[in-house]
C-alpha cells in the first residue's frame, strides 16, 4: 500500500473574459457613431489627447490588459445628438467580467445588478410606481434620447478609474458642452460629485448659444449605497424621473418610458 500523494497546488490562470466582452483593438475611426457626434470625435482623435489616449490604450492591450466595454462609443451610437432630451453622467464604466455595456449606469442583460443601478430602479419604483425591470439594461432608455454618458469612457478589470485622465475627459467635456448649446431644453441628471462638477459646462453651454439658461439641471448624492440615502441631497427620494419627464411633457414632448 503506497502512502496518498497530497494533491498538487494550483495556480491560478490568465484571467478568462468572454472577448465579445472586451476591448479588442483601439481602432475609434471604425467604431459607430450617429452622424452628429462625429465631427467633435474627428476632432478629438486628431488633437494631442487623442493622440495620447490612443497610445495610452494600444499599450495596454499590449501589456495583455483586460478593458471594458468593447464598444466605447456605444452611447454615441445608440442616442444622436439630435435626439438628446435627457443626459445621465455617470464616472466611468462598470469593471467587473460581463458588465459594462458602453452607457452609463447599463450593464449588460442577465448580468447581476450593482448596488448603484439596483438604487436607480428603487427610485424609479418609488417616484412612478414602475416596476422593476426584468434585466439592467437601459438601451431602451438610449433609444429614446436619454445620453448615458461615462466621464471616461474605459476601464481596466478590478480598476475602478484606472483610465481616467488619460485623455477622455477632453471627448465627454467637449460632447457635454455640444448638447448644452442644443436650441432644444434638455434635462441633467447630475447624481454625485463627479457630475455635479461638470455643471459649469452646461452652464457655459448656455452661454456659447448666446441665449439664456434653458435646460433643467437636476442635482442628487450618487446612487451608491454609500451616498443614496445621505442628506442633504440623497438619492433615494429625488424624484428626477418624474421631474424631468413633467418639464419635457410641459414643452409639449412625450415623456421618457422610464
Amino acid at each position: 500500500m503506497t502512502d496518498a500523494q497530497p494533491p498538487a497546488a494550483t495556480v491560478p490562470g490568465p484571467l478568462q473574459v468572454p472577448p465579445r466582452t472586451q476591448l479588442q483593438t483601439w481602432v475609434p475611426e471604425q467604431w459607430p457613431v450617429s452622424a452628429g457626434w462625429q465631427p467633435v470625435i474627428d476632432r478629438f482623435l486628431a488633437g494631442a489627447a487623442g493622440w495620447q489616449l490612443g497610445a495610452f490604450v494600444r499599450g495596454r492591450l499590449a501589456a495583455g490588459a483586460v478593458i471594458y466595454p468593447p464598444q466605447p462609443f456605444r452611447a454615441l451610437e445608440l442616442t444622436p445628438l439630435a435626439e438628446v432630451r435627457v443626459v445621465i453622467l455617470g464616472q466611468d464604466p462598470y469593471h467587473g467580467p460581463g458588465q459594462a455595456e458602453g452607457l452609463a449606469f447599463s450593464i449588460a442583460p442577465g448580468v447581476k445588478l450593482p448596488p448603484s443601478l439596483r438604487n436607480i430602479f428603487k427610485e424609479r419604483q418609488r417616484d412612478l410606481g414602475l416596476p422593476l425591470p426584468s434585466n439592467g439594461s437601459l438601451v431602451r432608455w438610449a433609444q429614446q434620447g436619454v445620453l448615458l454618458l461615462n466621464t471616461s469612457l474605459s476601464v481596466e478589470d478590478g480598476q475602478p478609474a484606472s483610465h481616467a485622465k488619460q485623455g477622455w475627459e477632453v471627448l465627454t467635456d467637449e460632447i457635454i458642452k455640444l448638447v448644452a448649446q442644443k436650441a432644444d431644453p434638455v434635462v441633467f441628471l447630475l447624481w454625485g460629485a463627479h457630475a455635479q462638477a461638470k455643471q459649469a459646462l452646461v452652464v457655459g453651454g448656455d452661454r456659447l448659444a448666446g441665449v439664456g439658461a434653458r435646460h433643467l439641471v437636476l442635482s442628487a448624492n450618487h446612487p451608491s449605497p454609500l451616498a443614496a440615502l445621505r442628506a442633504p441631497h440623497p438619492f433615494i427620494g429625488c424624484g428626477h424621473f418624474g421631474l424631468a419627464n413633467a418639464f419635457l411633457q410641459r414643452l409639449g414632448r412625450p415623456p421618457v418610458a422610464w
